[in-house]
């Protein structure tokens, strides 16, 4: 069954973040991920969320996000996500 992992997330040191962004995609593909939304201001339909950007990432099954996750070469690249935007991550299955 398919994963996704959903990333709203505001940027506020943008220089400081570009390291992430380029090189971020390497480690979406080593764990068999995909794009589905890269960094888009999403319209609030419905609700009072107020996202500022969104990310979507799909996994061919949850262990895939999990391993791009725990990734232990990928940790100072969520390390610079984590001091250069303030994000919000879930990770939820797919209905395959």
């Amino acid at each position: 069954m398919k994963a996704y992992l959903v990333l709203d997330f505001a940027v506020h040191d943008l220089p400081g973040f570009l390291p992430y962004v380029e090189a971020i995609p390497a480690f979406i593909e080593k764990h068999g991920g995909r794009y589905i939304v890269r960094g888009v201001e999403p319209a609030v339909m419905e609700g009072d969320w107020t996202p500022q950007r969104m990310v979507i990432l799909e996994f061919p099954a949850r262990e895939n996000a999990v391993a791009f996750l725990d990734d232990p070469k990928a940790q100072a690249l969520f390390a610079v996500r984590h001091r250069t935007t303030n994000s919000k991550l879930v990770l939820v299955d797919g209905c395959d």
